[in-house]
């Protein structure tokens, strides 16, 4: 047997059989100082983006997802956080979460896909109350924290 994954791992990878996750690539977009969300099928709020495509870059993905699901041309600032999230109990999805800024700062411009219920535009304090992934918070709670800190040294 020894003899035999020794053949095998010389031209399989091993990372071949390592655990495989899809990985969604999400946005946090401030328009008018609120923060855009939409309502999935599970009745959820959630940031706009999804899974990335061949030869996409995370960046790239996102840029895409946000135009494609808001109608909102936007630009990556910076990388806010990685988590895991197990949907429904039945699988584990990696979300990556960017901070992305708006080219126009229009809500009357902002429409959105067929994927979704709703959208929503939602003060900071008013996001603790939300039905939403605890790592959707999380990160919305960074990347705010972090552009107050920002704004602050400018200053």
């Amino acid at each position: 047997m020894n003899f035999l994954l020794k053949v095998l791992f010389r031209h399989i990878p091993t990372d071949y059989f390592s655990r495989k996750y899809p990985v969604s690539v999400k946005g946090i977009v401030l328009v008018n100082k609120r923060i855009v969300l939409l309502k999935n099928e599970r009745e959820e709020w959630e940031l706009p983006g999804g899974k990335l495509e061949p030869a996409e870059s995370a960046e790239q993905c996102v840029i895409r997802e946000i135009r494609e699901e808001l109608n909102l041309e936007t630009t990556v600032s910076t990388l806010v956080d990685t988590w895991m999230y197990n949907v429904l109990g039945k699988v584990k999805v990696l979300i990556v979460t960017y901070y992305c800024n708006p080219l126009e700062i229009n809500q009357d411009l902002v429409k959105i896909s067929h994927e979704h219920k709703e959208v929503g535009f939602f003060k900071p304090e008013e996001i603790g109350g939300l039905n939403m992934p605890e790592g959707y918070k999380k990160s919305i709670s960074i990347a705010l924290e972090r552009q107050k800190e920002k704004s602050s040294t400018i200053h």
